[in-house]
């Protein structure tokens, strides 16, 4: 007598359709993450003079609201879309000094050499 074992369930794949037809696109050059014990908080807005100094008022013009989970999700996609991005065009420089090349602090070393 054969032993019949249940049939396993076929992995399926799940396919997400979005629809954004309504959306309206919006520009962001600063964002403020703050969080609560059950949801990360985005706020986008735009600063005019990001290399200002001094006291800069940022509106915030949109807010974002979502739980860990999703908040993790969209980490591992943002992390994967800049290690693409660096892949194909080369490191994304955060120094603004350096990305503008002006002039950079420099150290010396021992022995006077220039680091």
């Amino acid at each position: 007598m054969s032993e019949q074992t249940p049939a396993e369930p076929q992995a399926q794949q799940t396919e997400v359709h979005v629809d954004d037809t309504g959306a309206l696109p919006s520009y962001s050059n600063f964002c403020r993450v703050t969080a609560t014990p059950e949801e990360v908080i985005l706020d986008f807005g735009l600063n005019p003079q990001p290399f200002a100094t001094g006291r800069q008022d940022v509106k915030a013009n949109q807010r974002i609201v979502m739980n860990f989970y999703t908040a993790k999700r969209l980490l591992t996609a943002l992390g994967m879309t800049i290690q693409r991005h660096e892949g194909t065009f080369g490191s994304i420089e955060l120094d603004v000094r350096r990305r503008a090349g002006g002039p950079t602090q420099r150290t010396t070393g021992p022995q006077g050499v220039v680091e």
